[in-house]
């Protein structure tokens, strides 16, 4: 059966290519065939775009990120970020064969004869390269942290690779399996999920978000950019080879609002430029002047609900969007955009709430952004933190994850706020400008704590619904639920009492947390590191489970790493009495905190909120 496939694809013509980046959707090499990797119902489509029919749903495995089609074979391959695998798909006869991978598989591009994948792995940061005959991993390159967008090279010689809390770009040289040149972007630049290359120009395009944390306004906190880097060798130090384009002033007064991903046109005339947060796209004349770089064609187009995947098909005459929460691929003419046909392609998952709390989560449109800048989502991508620390009016705040939120309220690291709903006050406020989800102004309510949104608005509802839905994956430091020998010798000193840590980070979520009132709050002694906080000294007990990949850490973000928050902010063993322990027993307690969570904890406990879906 590999050896039949193997002769396939070599005996494929290789003239023409799909997709070289990564993405949520690809064209086949012969445009016959369009597949959409459906990320929240664990499956794919396949499209027929000569008669535009979807194919019924494939479950191919958890939270598939990306899908890339081999050659003009029936075979597609996807990264399976829930489960670190990938799927070999055979889409004639509906097969689905798995391949443990590394943690995190996030993007993928197959080469043009159809026998090598690349896969980013977004936590620890590596390049799997896979023998798709084989069915087995070739070759593990370790490449920098937070790797997910990834474009193959024309000649096939190199990948580049996108960190996501950074947009720095990378190039790696196959043949040498290593690192050769790194352009770094700015520090206010985030949450870069995709690169695209120029077929003819030596150009790769970036879409990502730039995020000012001293300004705490909707009109100057975070913006749309696409970075333009310049694939040229470095003339010298000085020589930073990026280009920044501001999107959010790209259309005059008009705003757009988190930039997501890009498309290019096969002679490399155009490039599409998707919005998800004001689910738009511009369309662009690619200019060969090295200074302006692009110039806009027309109007914003308006699409549907949370497009999230861009592609053009390879005969550079149309363009597929995939819009997420419409669960449709809409078909538009590359020449003046007619809308040609919108094909669904799934069904929701979840419930109608879920899905309205989804699109309300994820858009910086009214009523939740007046300004239309910033959506929830600019600050916790999918559930995720945004890896910064921002200067709020109450002082220096880490942007916490979301992950298992509805069993760990009250919420802020100040817990001045009891339920997901009271972030109609941050709608409405100076950070969102919005017109809220609410009947009700807030600025003339009582304090969050003292009033009940709950029930205010089914809106307001759903968005607590989604909010409360994210879920923890597996530690990576913690093989098939098991602990090392570091770590179960930490997890014996954190259940000391001597040394203290469980009698805060306690229950199955390793947090005191309570919606009994008075909330437990705790002075560790971090408060006066900040001048500027203005709540301390007690702050509510974060979650432990997921802390491998969500430094910085404490309130303020000062602890780079979990060492530092043992150590370094830690000299009066206020946060669990740690002075007296070795260098090599506050190394196993690092490996314990790193492995959890080693097991899934429950769905509800006597903390759980009712506004939330369990997991299927």
């Amino acid at each position: 059966m590999r050896f039949f496939l193997l002769m396939t694809l070599l005996a494929l013509p290789t003239s023409l290519f799909a997709g070289s980046s990564n993405s949520l959707m690809d064209v086949r090499a012969d445009g016959s065939r369009l597949v959409v990797a459906n990320t929240d119902n664990d499956s794919i489509t396949v499209v027929d775009l000569k008669t535009r029919k979807a194919a019924p749903e494939l479950k191919v495995g958890s939270h598939p990120e990306g899908a890339a089609w081999v050659a003009n074979t029936p075979l597609v391959v996807v990264t399976l970020n829930g489960e670190s695998a990938i799927a070999f798909v055979d889409t004639q006869k509906s097969e689905v064969t798995k391949l443990k991978t590394e943690f995190e598989p996030y993007g993928v591009v197959v080469s043009k004869d159809g026998l090598t994948a690349y896969v980013t792995h977004d936590y620890p940061g590596k390049l799997s390269v896979i023998n798709v005959a084989e069915r087995k991993v070739s070759r593990v390159i370790s490449v920098g942290e937070w790797s997910r967008g990834i474009a193959l090279s024309s000649d096939e010689q190199k990948v580049y690779i996108t960190n996501f809390y950074s947009a720095e770009l990378t190039c790696v040289d196959l043949k040498e399996g290593k690192v050769i040149d790194r352009w770094l972007g700015q520090s206010t630049e985030n949450l870069c999920r995709h690169v695209e290359l120029h077929p003819k120009r030596g150009k790769a395009y970036l879409s990502h978000l730039r995020s000012r944390v001293d300004t705490f306004d909707a009109r100057g906190s975070i913006f749309p950019q696409l970075t333009i880097a310049d694939l040229r060798p470095k003339k010298n130090e000085e020589d930073s080879r990026r280009k920044s384009l501001a999107m959010d002033t790209y259309n005059g007064v008009y705003v757009v609002a988190n930039s997501w991903e890009a498309a290019i046109t096969p002679d490399g005339s155009k490039i599409y430029t998707l919005y998800a947060g004001s689910e738009e796209m511009n369309v662009s004349k690619i200019l060969d002047d090295d200074y302006e770089e692009l110039d806009r064609i027309g109007r914003v187009i308006k699409l549907g609900k949370n497009p999230r995947a861009v592609r053009v098909s390879p005969d550079g005459k149309e363009v597929y969007v995939y819009n997420t929460l419409d669960f449709t691929v809409s078909v538009l003419a590359v020449e003046g955009n007619k809308k040609l046909a919108e094909i669904e392609v799934c069904k929701p998952a979840h419930s109608p709430e879920w899905v309205r709390g989804k699109f309300l989560f994820h858009t910086a449109s009214p009523p939740m952004s007046g300004a239309r800048w910033v959506a929830c989502s600019s600050c916790h991508p999918d559930g995720h933190s945004d890896h910064r620390v921002w200067q709020n009016p109450d002082g220096l705040r880490k942007t916490p994850p979301l992950f298992g939120l509805a069993h760990t309220h009250p919420l802020h690291w100040s817990a001045d706020r009891d339920e997901v709903q009271d972030f109609e006050y941050t709608i409405q406020g100076k950070l969102m400008r919005g017109r809220g989800l609410t009947s009700e102004h807030t600025a003339a309510l009582k304090p969050e704590l003292e009033t009940k949104m709950s029930g205010k608005s089914k809106d307001l509802d759903a968005l607590a619904v989604y909010t409360n839905s994210f879920h923890f994956n597996l530690s990576p430091y913690a093989a098939e639920g098991k602990l090392s020998p570091a770590a179960l010798r930490g997890k014996e000193l954190f259940f000391n009492k001597d040394v203290n840590c469980a009698s805060c980070h306690s229950g199955p979520y390793y947090t005191d947390s309570s919606l009994v009132k008075p909330f437990k709050l705790h002075d560790v002694g971090t408060s006066k590191d900040d001048p500027l906080e203005k709540l301390g000294p007690g702050y509510d007990t974060p979650t432990l489970l997921g802390i491998y990949r969500s430094a910085p850490y404490l309130h303020h973000g000062k602890a780079k790493t979990l060492m530092d928050v043992l150590t370094t902010f830690n000299p009066k063993d206020q946060h669990g009495k740690t002075s007296h322990l070795s260098q090599l027993q506050k190394e196993d307690l690092v490996e314990f905190l790193k492995a959890l969570p080693y097991e899934k904890p429950p769905q509800e406990t006597p903390n759980t909120v009712p506004y939330f879906e369990k997991q299927k």
